[in-house]
């Protein structure tokens, strides 16, 4: 019997839903309507979502608060990069870069990280 077979969504509390909403609509592209976005997946595609436990005491997502960080895929990220400090988005770090892609991480209006990764073997 199988189980779990995905990840479904990414669901957060947020003081100002509809100015993230707006966030991310002008920043990062999402398709937004009242209840959020969604992300239709093709048969033609492949790729992987990594769900991954942390310490409780790691740092890696600071320097927000939270105990979660965002990661969204991106087709060309050194582009997105200069577009969304052009735009004023806050960065944390600088991209980095390891064999199986890139990194950047940058900080929506609530401080939440939001990791931007774009996969090494992915096609534009």
């Amino acid at each position: 019997m199988k189980r779990v077979t995905g990840i479904g969504g990414i669901f957060f509390k947020t003081k100002d839903p509809q100015a993230m909403r707006d966030w991310y609509k002008q920043h990062l592209g999402f398709n937004t309507n009242e209840y959020g976005a969604t992300f239709e997946w093709k048969d033609n595609q492949t790729g992987d979502i990594t769900w991954s436990p942390f310490p409780e005491a790691t740092a890696y997502f600071n320097p927000s608060p939270k105990e979660f960080m965002l990661n969204f895929r991106v087709a060309n990220l050194e582009e997105l990069i200069v577009v969304l400090k052009e735009e004023g988005v806050k960065f944390v770090g600088n991209m980095e870069v390891y064999e199986y892609g890139k990194f950047a991480w940058i900080l929506d209006p609530e401080g939440n990280k939001i990791e931007l990764w774009e996969p090494a073997n992915e096609k534009e």
